[in-house]
């Protein structure tokens, strides 16, 4: 038996002149045959299935009759050889001035995607009596630099003061540390911080409140869009009413010890308890304890309206995120549950909260009286309670005064 032809033009002779090719299987040289007779129909898959000498004799079929498809199909076969022939014969087509098309360029590789930047936390301090709170947040910079944006925000107002500078990173650790570590502080998460911010801004707009220079430019760095709708807590449940019954406790907490009703509504319950004071009627003790009470609840359920309501709800909504960020979950399960029935006007028993707050004026009145022997102390000749201590003025990393 002779050997078969060694080159592909050879082989493609033979195959076109019937020659027996007994070193192939007869099924492949007669699917050789049939593929050069007429390579314009000749299918990518049929030729790659050929033994390799039989396939390259097809290819140059296609080059002997000008024809580009079949090789540029083949160039980029999985068959590693018959890929390698098919890009010869392709240049081979070129340079008889056959039109071939260009080899698709391999896509550029994807350039490795960028480090996230990294999120600075932020600060937030405790409520104020008004409602105010400092906001500090922050932001890497190209380089070494920290950009940092302290805030002063107001739950009737929105943003109402705010500074905008760069640091360096060491200069806002140290802001950090030494903001955590005097207290009325805590730390974090920048989202919830931009949460914050929005409802704050939100609030600017609904009450056209003029936004404080540079308002415009932290919104954008920090990618904040304000909040249109006002915040809505969600319904109490059973057991948050039971959990109330204790709220007047939060007012024993270092932050809300401080907080007094506005002033107008003090003097108004001033006038009040003068009133029971001076009364011409002879009342014993339990009495005008009793009638001094009944003052400081008509008063604090006058001041209480819905709107009110709300706003001291979501107040207390916040400073329950703080009690929690500050180690005290049961302060901040009893203020949840507060703002709960306050913000949906549920005050069936009066709540203790509204009370404690303006019965704090009561036991103001009673320690001045008592000083100045003006009135009587307390029920049944029992001592006043005493006035609360004044609150030192503290400041944030940025100077903002917090509570």
């Amino acid at each position: 038996m002779s050997p078969p032809p060694s080159d592909p033009r050879s082989l493609l002779d033979a195959l076109r002149a019937g020659t027996s090719l007994p070193a192939f299987p007869s099924e492949a040289v007669e699917s050789a045959r049939a593929l050069a007779r007429d390579v314009s129909q000749a299918a990518p898959a049929s030729v790659e299935a050929l033994p390799e000498p039989l396939a390259q004799a097809v290819l140059e079929a296609a080059v002997a009759e000008g024809h580009a498809p079949l090789a540029e199909a083949l160039s980029a076969s999985s068959v590693k050889p018959l890929a390698k022939a098919a890009k010869k014969a392709l240049y081979r087509l070129r340079s008889r001035g056959v039109t071939v098309a260009e080899a698709p360029r391999p896509a550029p590789a994807e350039p490795p995607p960028a480090p996230a930047a990294e999120t600075l936390n932020a600060l937030a301090s405790a409520i104020t009596s008004e409602g105010e709170r400092a906001l500090v947040m922050a932001r890497m910079l190209r380089g070494a630099g920290v950009e940092v944006v302290q805030m002063q925000l107001s739950d009737e107002r929105g943003v109402v003061a705010l500074q905008l500078g760069d640091r360096n990173r060491a200069t806002w650790r140290k802001l950090v540390k030494d903001g955590l570590a005097h207290g009325g502080i805590v730390e974090l998460p920048q989202a919830e911080a931009a949460a914050l911010l929005a409802e704050a801004a939100g609030t600017n707009l609904r009450t056209h409140t003029p936004f404080p220079e540079g308002l415009d430019v932290v919104l954008r760095h920090f990618g904040v869009q304000p909040q249109l709708e006002p915040t809505a807590l969600p319904l109490p449940a059973p057991e948050h009413a039971r959990r109330a019954r204790e709220a007047d406790a939060l007012h024993d907490t270092v932050e809300l010890v401080s907080w007094m009703p506005p002033e107008p509504d003090v003097r108004r319950l001033v006038e009040k308890l003068d009133e029971v004071v001076h009364s011409p009627l002879s009342l014993s003790d339990v009495q005008r304890q009793e009638q001094l009470q009944a003052a400081v609840r008509a008063v604090a359920q006058a001041f209480f309206t819905p709107e009110v309501s709300q706003r001291y709800a979501l107040r207390l909504w916040r400073m329950a995120d703080y009690f929690e960020r500050s180690a005290r979950p049961r302060e901040a399960s009893i203020a949840r549950a507060e703002a709960r029935l306050l913000f949906h006007g549920q005050q069936e028993p009066f709540s203790r909260f509204a009370e404690r707050l303006f019965e704090k004026v009561l036991a103001l009145v009673a320690a001045a009286g008592a000083r100045a022997g003006a009135i009587r102390p307390g029920a049944e000749g029992g001592p006043a309670e005493a006035a609360p201590a004044p609150v030192e003025e503290r400041r944030s990393p940025g100077g903002l005064i917090i509570p």
